[in-house]
């Protein structure tokens, strides 16, 4: 379902907006939030509900892991995006479960006209680590809008 405005998607997103998501802002187009879901001093598993307002998309980047790794994500509010370098995006709504291997360079984020969040989930693994990679361009993203 979509969502145009911020007041409609906080009282549906049953996980929050969550505060401004700073530490990571180098990496996104946009503004994005983040509310922590585990505590990482308690558990391995480590969530995080992300906010995507309108619009907004994560750098492409690669999740490296020499024996299992790679992210998880379940949506959780509105409509966004998926991309796989060099694949068709994957329209994202709530309820669907997106597996990341590890690898696979990738970026994820909101359509134009809705916020989304999802839950991610980075997936325990040997040597892991994140590597962030170029932005996606306001051209190839306003491109992959406009046949939406």
């Amino acid at each position: 379902m979509k969502y145009a405005t911020e007041e409609a998607f906080v009282a549906a997103n049953a996980f929050g907006k969550g505060a401004a998501n700073t530490a990571y802002a180098q990496y996104f187009v946009g503004n994005s939030y983040l509310n922590p879901l585990t505590d990482p001093q308690v558990t391995a598993l480590h969530l995080s509900n992300v906010t995507f307002e309108p619009g907004c998309r994560n750098n492409w980047h690669i999740h490296h892991a020499t024996k299992g790794g790679g992210q998880l994500l379940i949506c959780t509010a509105g409509e966004g995006w998926y991309q796989e370098w060099g694949k068709a995006p994957v329209a994202l709504h709530e309820g669907m479960v997106i597996t990341i291997p590890p690898e696979v360079k990738h970026w994820h984020g909101a359509k134009g006209d809705s916020w989304f969040s999802h839950i991610a989930m980075e997936v325990p693994g040997e040597n892991a680590s994140n590597e962030w990679c170029e932005p996606v361009s306001d051209a190839d993203y306003n491109a992959l809008e406009a046949e939406k």
